[in-house]
Order: structure tokens, then C-alpha cells, then sequence
């Protein structure tokens, strides 16, 4: 197994790096320097959803176990989607917790099995501000984890997650999906949508929440984002984790996701960009 060719340290942070918070009673999520992680069930049983950020991997295990206690460990890692700041730690974390197998849509295992890189990232993305300036140093490589690798299954169940249903929220990655609880209407958006507005350097250091679209200058696929939120709109959660930002939840974001997707193009739709031009 071994991380993608091109991984390396990304210097960026926000107020929020290296807390945990308690969202409910079996739902945490951990921010490694401006992306989030969850860690979902109990001390007897958990997930972890999505690996951080390249070289945070003895992070995210200490993180673990003190929510969990020494030596706690998975019952599954889930991929929203194979970004490098959602993998980072992903090969770290395998060898660390040997035996455990990672999961992830059937449409982003080549870019986890080593056979294909994403695209560029797009610097020049119309309104993706100086995380999109900087883009060109993000990672796009492919990491190969292919022995502890899998499909997600074609029903929508997740191991380890019973209750939740993982559904197929394409257009930020073509596998991304978001995971889902009915019963407490508990969403995890991934990267489908984020709650800062990532354009704005200073709002993601800070961590201010507002429902945005999906970060500009990796999204190639327009028509299918903006499908996405539509789809994710319509269950109405009442509580959200996005990949970047604070957790939210009541009037506010039902609000601003319900405004997203009725306005997405005017919203979060770049005017220009290289992946724009053909959406």
C-alpha cells in the first residue's frame, strides 16, 4: 500500500484544527486542519468516516482513542470521496490498524487502487480564492490501498453503520457519496456541499458557518453537484457535517440549503473555470 506519488504536508489550519465535538450522542467529528472526520458508534463499536489530511495520521489515532479509549480501532473506514485531504492518513491508518478494510463507492476505487489520478486541481476557478490559488500544490494522485479496499455494497447499507444508508452524491468526485439516518435526520455531506465559504481564507481559518457548494477547483462535474445538493435538500436533515466547516443544524441550515439548491448556479456554480465551460 503506499500514499499517492505526489503527497506531501499542505502548511493550512483554522481555528478548529485538532477538536473533537460531540454532535450527538454517537456522532464526533474531528477537524484536521480544515477538513472533518467522524467518528461514529460507541467505545464498543465505530467507523471512521474519511482519513484527513497527508501526515495526519498518529493524529487521528490519538483523536480515536481519546474518544474511544487505548487501542480502540474501527470497525470499518467509509470514503465520502478519494481527495487528498479525505485519504491523507488512509495508508497510515491501515497499516496502524491492521486488518481493517476500507469502503468507498465502485466509481472512486481507481483513484484508491492506483490506477488513476484525479484531475488537475483548476487555480484559476472564477471565485475559489486562495485555497483555489494554491490548488496547484494539492495532491491528485492516486493512493493504492488495494488490499484493504472494497465496493460499498449496491444497497445502500454500510458496514458497521447500521441505521444508515449511504447515497451516491456525484459531481465534487464521480464515487462521492453522502451517509444518511433517518431516524435523527443526521446528515454527512462530504464535500457534496460544505458549510464555510471556502473562497474566503478568512472564514475558513475562522470556520464561519454559511451552507456553500462544493469547493470550486476540484469539482468537475457541474450538473451532477448541482443535482447533488437537490437531492440531499430534499431530506430536510436536521443536522449536518460537511467535509469543511462547523457542524450545523435547525433554521439556519435548512434555510441555506434549501436557498443553495434552488440557486445553485448563481450560488455556487463558478462563471469560468476548467470544468465549467462544459456544464
Amino acid at each position: 500500500m503506499r500514499q499517492s506519488k505526489d503527497s506531501h504536508i499542505i502548511p493550512m489550519t483554522s481555528v478548529s484544527s485538532g477538536k473533537t465535538r460531540e454532535v450527538v450522542s454517537d456522532v464526533f467529528y474531528y477537524t484536521d486542519q480544515i477538513v472533518n472526520l467522524l467518528f461514529v458508534g460507541t467505545a464498543q463499536s465505530w467507523v471512521l468516516i474519511d482519513a484527513g489530511m497527508p501526515g495526519s495520521g498518529k493524529n487521528i489515532v490519538r483523536a480515536a482513542e481519546k474518544q474511544f479509549g487505548k487501542g480502540a480501532r474501527p470497525q470499518a473506514i467509509i470514503l465520502t470521496h478519494g481527495h487528498f485531504d479525505h485519504v491523507g492518513a488512509l495508508v497510515y491508518l491501515l497499516e496502524h490498524w491492521k486488518g481493517v478494510l476500507v469502503y468507498a463507492h465502485i466509481n472512486e476505487l481507481p483513484f484508491l487502487m492506483g490506477r488513476q489520478a484525479y484531475p488537475d486541481p483548476d487555480p484559476a476557478v472564477e471565485g475559489g480564492g486562495l485555497l483555489a490559488k494554491i490548488s496547484f500544490v494539492y495532491p491528485h494522485g492516486p493512493v493504492d490501498v488495494s488490499p484493504a479496499v472494497r465496493p460499498l455494497p449496491t444497497n445502500e447499507t454500510l458496514p458497521g453503520m447500521p441505521r444508515w444508508r449511504w447515497l451516491h452524491t456525484p459531481g465534487h468526485a464521480p464515487g462521492h457519496i453522502s451517509i444518511y439516518r433517518e431516524q435523527d435526520g443526521f446528515l454527512i455531506a462530504g464535500d457534496a456541499f460544505v458549510t464555510v465559504r471556502q473562497d474566503s481564507f478568512y472564514k475558513v481559518l475562522l470556520q464561519k458557518e454559511e451552507v456553500n457548494g462544493p469547493p470550486v477547483y476540484l469539482t468537475t462535474d457541474w450538473d451532477a453537484a448541482r443535482e447533488s445538493v437537490k437531492k440531499l435538500a430534499a431530506l430536510h436533515p436536521k443536522y449536518v457535517v460537511a467535509g469543511h466547516g462547523r457542524y450545523m443544524e435547525g433554521a439556519a441550515l435548512n434555510e441555506g440549503l434549501s436557498k443553495l439548491a434552488a440557486d445553485f448556479d448563481a450560488i455556487a456554480k463558478p462563471e469560468h473555470g476548467k470544468y465549467v465551460e462544459d456544464n
